[in-house]
């Protein structure tokens, strides 16, 4: 009998969706994979604003326990919710090929709200990142916490005297949830990592990493690792501002990344172009950089900003 293999996975329909895209590859190459379901401090928290439970790991630490403790064998993750560094004894088993990139905008009735002179919107979103962006194109909107799956998300917006909510592309297109009433933001630049989905396991398990080596994507494994290695130097998480996003086109690579204050008024951009040979350390450059040109300050600034 062919040794089972505990698939770990938070509960939502979004993780699950996640989690069986991992068990469908594995179980395509004879192995057998089973869910175990488990519920995050995240998933059980929708209320308190993320950045102040202290987020880091809050989706990925429930499973690293689990993973750790022998419960489960893989644990799946949405690669941006992972912190830049791993627990010990667990690695990156396999960072499967990207999905959508891209935030949207849900929104109730149309969009002509947005050119609106002096018109006060609301929006909802969490994300800090989202926040800061939206308030340096639109400083007069006001911004609403918006906690919760993409399904109880979407149930908030419909339930709310909002003008429209900010959504991962991945999250609503994965599941078949992207509303007809709804516009990709190409002028927002994503999370670290977003739209990636990465299998951990324990370091020791050899059978595992076998088992998950074929669903490495080697590409999406060097852009998201540049833009997590931006995020580590700039000190952030959740808590940041902070964006970034690589890609291959054309054996070049592409890097973005923006670290921004909380009202997105005073911000440090870089754009990059280079061979992708020369492309491993571009995130951790071109993050010392604008901590030099005074990002050292705006990082300083939220740190110690009041709740």
């Amino acid at each position: 009998m062919q040794k089972e293999i505990r698939i770990g996975t938070r509960e939502s329909q979004l993780a699950l969706w996640q989690a069986n895209l991992v068990k469908d590859l594995l179980t395509a190459q004879g192995y057998a994979p089973v869910l175990v379901p488990i519920k995050s401090e995240g998933d059980i928290d929708l209320v308190t604003p993320l950045y102040e439970i202290g987020v880091q790991g809050i989706f990925t630490k429930t499973l690293d326990i689990a993973l750790l403790s022998g419960r489960i064998d893989i644990a799946v993750h949405s690669l941006k919710d992972v912190p830049t560094q791993l627990p010990k004894n667990i690695i990156q088993a396999a960072v499967l090929e990207r999905g959508p990139v891209k935030d949207l905008l849900v929104y109730q009735q149309d969009t002509a709200f947005l050119d609106k002179p002096g018109y006060i919107a609301n929006i909802g979103t969490s994300s800090l990142r989202r926040k800061a962006q939206w308030l340096r194109r639109y400083p007069q909107h006001q911004i609403h916490n918006l906690r919760g799956n993409v399904n109880t998300r979407l149930q908030k917006l419909a339930s709310e005297l909002w003008d429209a909510a900010i959504f991962a592309a991945a999250g609503l297109e994965r599941i078949h949830l992207r509303p007809t009433n709804s516009v990709i933001l190409d002028w927002m630049l994503p999370a670290p990592a977003q739209g990636a989905v990465v299998a951990v396991c324990r370091e020791d398990d050899a059978f595992c990493r076998e088992a998950c080596a074929p669903l490495h994507h080697a590409a999406t494994a060097l852009c998201t690792q540049i833009e997590r290695d931006f995020l580590r130097v700039l000190m952030g998480g959740c808590t940041t501002p902070i964006s970034a996003y690589a890609y291959i086109q054309e054996g070049t690579l592409h890097f973005a990344g923006e670290l921004s204050s909380l009202d997105g008024q005073t911000f440090l951009e870089t754009a990059q172009q280079l061979p992708v040979a020369q492309a491993g350390d571009i995130g951790k450059q071109t993050a010392a950089e604008i901590l030099a040109k005074g990002g050292d300050k705006i990082v300083a600034a939220i740190r110690n900003a009041k709740p």
